[in-house]
């Protein structure tokens, strides 16, 4: 059971953590001192290294979450809320990146290779928006895994 508590919070860091990064400490700077150009290449490099380990974490983090909830507990019917709350959110979490990943950032990585700027910065301001609100998502999953179970309902 440790190894699955240990591999779920892991991934849970990497993808919030990272999304907390780009969005509160990357995205200022590079929108303020980047030209567009620039900033644009910057944005789909970064994803392009960022988003194979998000897969990673999303595979892990469902694969450990059931696994806790049927090894441990036994099944749904033997957790609380908050576990449900966790995997409502997370599968919302996931939703948003899945389009993320299929649909802007592959509008962003066109748009860079051929130099529309106009189409990438459109683009990013899709990724910036829905990473906003999925690292929002991610922040409260976290605070319900770490203080779920203390809440009586």
């Amino acid at each position: 059971m440790s190894i699955a508590i240990g591999l779920h919070v892991l991934s849970a860091v990497i993808w919030v953590g990272g999304m907390f990064f780009a969005y509160v400490c990357l995205r200022p700077v590079a929108a303020g001192l980047l030209e567009p150009p620039e900033r644009l290449a910057l944005w789909a490099g970064v994803f392009g290294r960022f988003f194979p380990w998000v897969w990673v974490a999303v595979v892990l983090l469902l694969a450990s979450g059931f696994w806790m909830i049927l090894a441990r507990f036994g099944g749904f019917g033997s957790v609380g809320l908050y576990v449900h709350l966790m995997l409502a959110l997370g599968i919302v979490m996931m939703l948003l990146f899945m389009h993320v990943y299929f649909a802007p950032y592959r509008r962003l990585r066109s748009a860079v290779a051929i130099q529309d700027w106009p189409t990438g910065g459109s683009a990013l301001a899709q990724i910036r928006l829905l990473v906003g609100i999925n690292t929002l998502l991610g922040i409260l999953v976290i605070m319900i895994g770490a203080g779920g179970r203390y809440v009586v309902l």
